[in-house]
């Protein structure tokens, strides 16, 4: 199996993505490909058109488990396991997201959470405290804002990504009306 120069410059793209993502560039490779392999592949068949060792394969192979981003198919009458992705490109998106959120916002809130609960020692701290309030704030809306979008299904979100400044412009005209009534 060789892979067309389309194909590898994607899988070369996915790979610089990765490090983006939360992974390493080789992971990322991998998941590239298998993203867009139309047959699930095995690890000697992602070793050989990567160029990569086994055992790189197989940590890359762990890692992505543990993302829950590829899922393990077994072929009757083969004892090889193969590897797909696990799910749609939109519950992709989503895994990588929650990931994420777990490994970067949920302990920046938290330690954020610990620092206001203290009282202030001096204005030094006061101030500190109030960017502080002001980032907790901002990571709080975005990840609620983030798992309304999650919870939406596909379709809802295209249409919602369709209307995109619309909304600002619907809010604004809220705006100016709600002045003019007062």
């Amino acid at each position: 199996m060789i892979m067309s120069s389309k194909v590898e410059a994607f899988v070369l793209h996915c790979g610089e993505m990765g490090s983006r993502w939360g992974f390493n560039r080789t992971i990322g490779q991998m998941y590239g490909l298998l993203t867009i392999s139309e047959h699930a592949l095995t690890a000697n068949e992602l070793s050989e058109l990567l160029n990569i060792s086994r055992g790189n394969v197989s940590m890359g192979i762990k890692e992505l488990h543990s993302w829950r981003l590829i899922q393990v198919q077994h072929k009757p009458g083969d004892r090889k396991e193969y590897y797909r992705p696990a799910g749609s490109i939109w519950e992709m998106a989503n895994r990588i997201f929650e990931e994420r959120r777990k490994r970067e916002i949920d302990p920046t809130l938290s330690l954020l959470r610990d620092n206001l609960l203290n009282d202030p020692a001096n204005d030094e701290e006061v101030y500190a405290q109030d960017k502080m309030r002001e980032i907790h704030d901002l990571l709080e809306n975005i990840t609620f804002f983030a798992s309304e979008l999650q919870s939406m299904n596909p379709d809802k979100l295209k249409t919602l990504f369709k209307l995109g400044s619309g909304v600002g412009k619907v809010l604004d005209m809220k705006d100016k009306f709600l002045k003019s009534g007062s």
